[in-house]
């Protein structure tokens, strides 16, 4: 029943952290030059062919070995009438020493984002195919 605390059963897993992020994508090098060029990431090279039915390409993100995977599926979702801020909509976050650097980048390619609405150090912003991401600094 809803609002009962469930029974206890047993340990709780150990969880180790996010290992990646899947993203869908129209067109996977179009996708993955704007997570290089634009927001400076890097291909991971071990896993350039996954034997999966669909184009895709892993990229590296923050310290702890996480990844973007860019998946070259059709998207299911609406794209038209998303929320101008990220904030507002489905997204990723991730961690981020400093987001000036970051702005600076979308700035220099024409990317619009805008700044977190309660006065943390975030950015938002959308990736080619609408994908809204959030980086705050931690």
């Amino acid at each position: 029943r809803a609002g009962r605390a469930p029974a206890a059963c047993c340990a709780a897993p150990a969880y180790t952290g996010l290992h990646h992020v899947g993203v869908l994508c129209a067109d996977v090098q179009k996708s993955v030059a704007f997570y290089t060029e634009v927001m400076g990431l890097t291909l991971n090279d071990a896993r350039p062919d996954d034997r999966l039915p669909y184009d895709g390409a892993w990229l590296w993100i923050g310290k702890d070995q996480s990844m973007i995977h860019l998946m070259e599926l059709p998207n299911p979702d609406p794209v038209d009438g998303r929320p101008d801020h990220g904030g507002r909509d489905r997204h990723a976050a991730f961690g981020i020493d400093d987001v000036k650097p970051l702005v600076e980048r979308l700035e220099r390619h024409g990317v619009p984002y805008t700044m977190s609405k309660s006065g943390r150090a975030a950015v938002f912003f959308r990736d080619p195919d609408g994908n809204a991401m959030e980086f705050m600094e931690l």
